[in-house]
């Protein structure tokens, strides 16, 4: 049979709430990150950023937090047909914190919850036979009828040639042997623990653990003689971790020191948050154990993964792409923290981004000061419009993906909340508007702390009327402004569209939009999205693209904006810019929604007719923009 994945794992799926403050107890803790989690949830996830093919068999609550997970998930990569639904339970949750660098307490809510309800009935031979390697989790040993679906995956596994792997994973308090409050424990001796590890050891071809792990599986606290215990019971590869002193691998006999076993290098790295190191480093063994390399450079992949979970907040989001890796063994440490390491940060964001947004279809309607000025207009009467400009995007895209919004939350509250979920593109505009110099929307507050409360999907957009003749006092200005935005919304991990329009200011020629380009890279400022007029020269899209790539080779790309054009002026614009890659779409308003709000407005014009007139247009500029693209991909 085709081995369609590389690696299947196998336990528990949870929800880790982080406590967002760093240096207090859990107890103080104001306020919580949500991420994904579960050790074999995250070795899945950090395996599929790697480029591996990997899969999760677990089970979530039939509830939002199953849902999150199952969802996120998805946007990692990683194949959920192993991923039940469990009708009566409650997916597990994680309450962590970070306390200093030697204390991460945690609390584990999972009393019968759904992953622990794993049965032999969950396992699918045809999902395990797909696989090239299977990795098992301690804790799923830990109960007798989660043992018996690892016990038949196992089976399966050996049956079909699949390379098995253990992750020791002990937490005593999951084990029984030590209490609710105990979740940060990694070490307490259990005799029973010990007999029920030592009683599947031989099942595995690789068996990955902490020296602490060891101990427990090998029934000493002398390392060595817990790994020789060990060695009695299996002929497996053994992974031994050793914190700050790296990690080595024994294939065969156990020396008398460590010191003496294969090892990789190890980096020096600021201890800022130990939780899902170990998962990370077992992402990047199984990187360059699938792969087929040396024992040592595996272990390089899994200490530099190690790593950088060590230096960041949160479990699977820590994780580094493939890109990321390749790019830190080739430059280096430059700074012990990695997460403070501006070059290597952008890499990590750029390259973990979700979603597939090669194609772009955007109904802009975050308009509001030309809405305020159109008689009739109240701002209950913009809002229930701009539901109607939703509706009409809805139609248009009828669950199709490259479809999107652009919408403002002072007037069109209501319809951006609708569109949550949707499976549209949503941005959200900052700028106050016609600012110039750029001021932004009051509710964001001095900080643009407003961005907290934004929904985690929405994509922050700012309009900056700039040129390149500016003052250097109104460059400056401007520049500080965008940049505050920008690094407040990387905090809050929202995606940022800048959209610059030097025409408004003065004359344009081919290099004005890619001297301007370059002018915000300079102050540190990268765009996931660009949004740029239309250019009427290949010469100037090629300027402003080859600026765009010098700074940033993993931009979400560009959208072309409308500025109100007529239909026939866009269709011209489109087949311009459509001839080039990085132009993705296009985001238009006022040549969709401009006539219709008028008569609405005044009364002239029923929902209903709005909504099909609005969709009308929307639909014949997407025919526009493909019919472009088709013919400048030649087909």
């Amino acid at each position: 049979m085709n081995k369609n994945l590389d690696v299947i794992t196998i336990g528990r799926s949870s929800v880790d709430l982080y406590g967002a403050q760093v240096g207090g107890r859990l107890e103080d803790m104001g306020s919580f990150n949500k991420y994904i989690g579960g050790s074999p949830t995250n070795i899945a996830c950090g395996a599929a950023r790697l480029g591996l093919q990997s899969a999760v068999i677990t089970r979530v609550g039939d509830e939002h937090m199953g849902r999150f997970i199952r969802e996120q998930l998805e946007r990692e990569g990683v194949n959920c047909q192993g991923v039940k639904t469990d009708p009566e339970r409650l997916t597990a949750l994680v309450i962590l914190g970070i306390r200093d660098e030697n204390q991460f307490p945690l609390i584990f809510y999972r009393e019968n919850c759904a992953d622990m309800a794993l049965c032999e009935d969950d396992i699918d031979e045809e999902l395990i036979a797909q696989a090239r390697a299977f990795v098992v989790t301690g804790t799923h040993l830990s109960n007798v009828r989660t043992e018996a679906a690892v016990m038949k995956a196992l089976k399966l596994a050996r049956k079909h040639s699949v390379k098995t792997a253990l992750d020791i994973d002990y937490r005593p308090n999951l084990w029984g042997v030590a209490g609710h409050g105990d979740g940060e424990s990694r070490f307490v001796e259990s005799r029973a623990v010990t007999e029920k590890l030592q009683s599947t050891l031989h099942l595995f071809d690789l068996i990955v653990g902490t020296e602490e792990e060891f101990h427990i599986a090998g029934g000493s606290t002398n390392t060595v003689d817990a790994l020789r215990a060990v060695r009695t019971s299996t002929d497996a590869t053994l992974i031994c971790k050793r914190g700050a002193m790296g990690a080595v691998a024994i294939e065969d006999w156990i020396p008398n020191s460590l010191d003496d076993a294969q090892k990789g290098p190890g980096f020096p790295i600021e201890v800022f948050n130990v939780l899902g190191a170990g998962d990370g480093f077992f992402a990047g063994l199984l990187k360059g154990w699938l792969d087929g390399e040396a024992w040592p450079k595996a272990l390089e992949y899994a200490n530099a993964c190690g790593a950088f979970a060590v230096s960041r907040h949160g479990c699977t989001p820590a994780y580094p792409s493939l890109e990321e890796l390749q790019f830190f063994l080739a430059r280096g440490v430059k700074r012990p923290d990695l997460r403070n390491d501006r070059e290597l940060e952008q890499i990590h964001w750029s390259t973990n981004r979700s979603g597939d947004w090669s194609s772009m279809h955007v109904f802009a309607f975050d308009h509001r000061m030309q809405l305020e000025e159109m008689p009739g207009y109240t701002l209950e009467r913009g809002g229930a419009f701009k539901l109607l400009c939703l509706q009409a995007a809805q139609c248009v895209q009828n669950g199709r993906p490259g479809y999107g919004i652009l919408c403002d939350n002072r007037i069109g509250r209501r319809a951006l909340h609708a569109a949550a979920g949707t499976g549209l593109w949503v941005g959200r505009p900052c700028e106050w508007p016609g600012s110039r110099p750029l001021k932004l929307e009051p509710e964001l507050g001095l900080d643009c702390g407003g961005l907290d409360e934004w929904a985690r999907d929405n994509v922050v957009k700012v309009l900056c009327f700039c040129h390149p003749s500016d003052s250097a006092e109104q460059r400056a200005a401007q520049e500080e402004t965008v940049k505050r935005l920008f690094e407040a919304s990387r905090r809050n991990g929202l995606e940022f569209l800048l959209e610059i329009i030097p025409s408004k200011v003065s004359a344009v020629n081919d290099e004005t939009n890619a001297t301007l380009i370059q002018q915000f890279y300079d102050i540190g400022v990268y765009p996931d999205w660009w949004k740029l007029e239309p250019m009427r020269t290949s010469e100037a899209w090629t300027n402003a693209i080859r600026a765009i790539e010098r700074n940033d080779g993993n931009t979400r790309g560009i959208v072309v904006l409308g500025l109100d054009a007529p239909e026939a002026e866009l269709a011209a614009s489109f087949q311009v810019a459509a001839s080039f890659d990085l132009v993705k779409g296009f985001a238009v308003g006022r040549t969709i929604f401009g006539d219709v709000a008028r008569a609405w407005m005044k009364g002239d014009l029923s929902d209903q007719a709005a909504v099909a007139d609005m969709a009308a247009r929307f639909e014949r500029l997407c025919g526009i923009w493909d019919a472009a693209r088709k013919t400048a991909k030649g087909n």
